[in-house]
């Protein structure tokens, strides 16, 4: 027998338990139940969620960030040399002090010029201060709606406190049209973030970032599409209950408001260890592995979803082990850090900047200067080099 593509994707043997057929979770008597094709209405809200993001950032988030003092740092400009920029886009952004040297000679320049030029370089393709801003401003707003609006949707339903109830009667679970609309609008703003990802703020997480956005993609619309509806609403609200905590905290951050930032970081934290490294794997993890086949046996669809939780799980303990390098900071500097996860503006020079060693000699080298010493023979090595003198052979 022949299937067409849909058919096959779709077939009741992979996503529902044994012996239930998409027919039983067919509208009826005024019941209404999940249905795959639902989600597709995510993807035109997605793309009103880019519109209203670009709207927010430039007319509120903005204007917003110079009122809260928020001011970008000045860069110089580097002047245009291509094959620095060549080297640079295609090889690396950071040198080694040997390639340096050679870069330096091919140009006619001096090792610090050199220098110099990637540093500036460097901090061009840094993101502004003020749009990490507005991106997190953003953020902040929608995952504090979402978290609000979560909770008075899932206030009253016993199965947010009970984990297991989530499982009762399933799969013949009713859809509530308030349910519904959270759901589109969770799995609209991760599609969205989905499609921005080219030119939102990229940190050292960044492919941890994207595998956290395809993870939480998948579990949504795919808990969405096999009527896994309660569980799916306990995650995500686990979820927003801390997001909007860093969020709210990278905003005090970049306005340098160090005690609001340094009491909220620990107060996010402390949501994120319990919410996402106790209750998640000891309530939801456990609950969906063991409680989801009393009444039937495994199937694929449960295998997907387990390993999609066990994704999100893994990620969890990564950012945690970043949270504590930054809270070890903390206890150490009595203040909170720069954002481990960003790259720090790197500190700039001018070109007329006189140097601190000493009186400039004839080859270049400062008087009195013990840099050139104490480098050793690969550091005197680059100032000949440098200077137009090559070692004889």
């Amino acid at each position: 027998m022949s299937f067409s593509l849909s058919e096959w994707l779709w077939q009741e043997t992979y996503w529902l338990p044994p012996n239930v057929t998409w027919a039983e979770l067919e509208d009826r008597d005024g019941l209404v139940f999940a249905h795959p094709h639902h989600v597709l209405a995510a993807f035109p809200v997605a793309l009103v969620l880019v519109a209203v993001r670009i709207v927010f950032e430039r007319f509120v988030a903005l204007p917003l960030s110079r009122w809260m003092g928020v001011q970008d740092p000045i860069r110089r400009k580097i002047k245009p040399n291509p094959v620095l920029e060549k080297y640079f886009l295609r090889m690396k952004q950071c040198p080694e002090e040997t390639q340096m040297v050679l870069l330096a000679s091919q140009c006619g320049l001096t090792l610090r010029q050199t220098q110099r030029w990637f540093r500036r370089r460097r901090n061009q393709d840094r993101p502004s201060l003020s749009k990490k801003f507005c991106e997190a401003c953003w953020r902040f707003v929608f995952y504090l709606c979402s978290f609000v609006g979560g909770t008075s949707i899932l206030y009253h339903e016993s199965w947010l406190w009970s984990p297991s109830l989530c499982w009762e009667n399933y799969p013949h679970q009713t859809l509530n049209l308030s349910l519904y609309w959270w759901y589109l609008l969770e799995l609209g703003f991760y599609l969205s973030l989905l499609i921005t990802l080219p030119f939102d703020v990229k940190r050292k997480d960044f492919k941890e970032q994207v595998v956290h956005h395809f993870v939480t993609v998948g579990l949504i619309g795919f808990s969405y599409s096999v009527n896994l509806l309660r569980i799916g609403t306990v995650v995500l609200l686990l979820h927003d209950c801390s997001d909007y905590l860093l969020e709210g905290c990278k905003i005090l951050n970049y306005a340098h408001f160090r005690r609001g930032c340094d009491a909220l970081f620990i107060m996010f934290a402390l949501v994120f260890f319990y919410t996402r490294l106790i209750f998640f794997p000891t309530q939801v993890i456990y609950t969906s592995v063991y409680d989801s086949i009393k009444n039937s046996g495994p199937f694929f669809g449960y295998y997907f979803f387990i390993v999609l939780l066990v994704m999100l799980q893994i990620l969890h303990v990564y950012w945690f082990c970043l949270i504590l390098r930054m809270l070890y900071s903390f206890l150490h500097k009595g203040q909170m850090t720069e954002d481990i996860r960003s790259d720090v503006e790197e500190p700039d020079s001018s070109d007329d900047e006189p140097v601190s060693e000493g009186p400039q000699l004839k080859n270049g080298m400062a008087r009195g200067s013990r840099a050139a010493v104490t480098n050793g023979p690969r550091s005197r090595a680059a100032a000949c080099l440098t200077n137009g003198h090559t070692r004889a052979t």
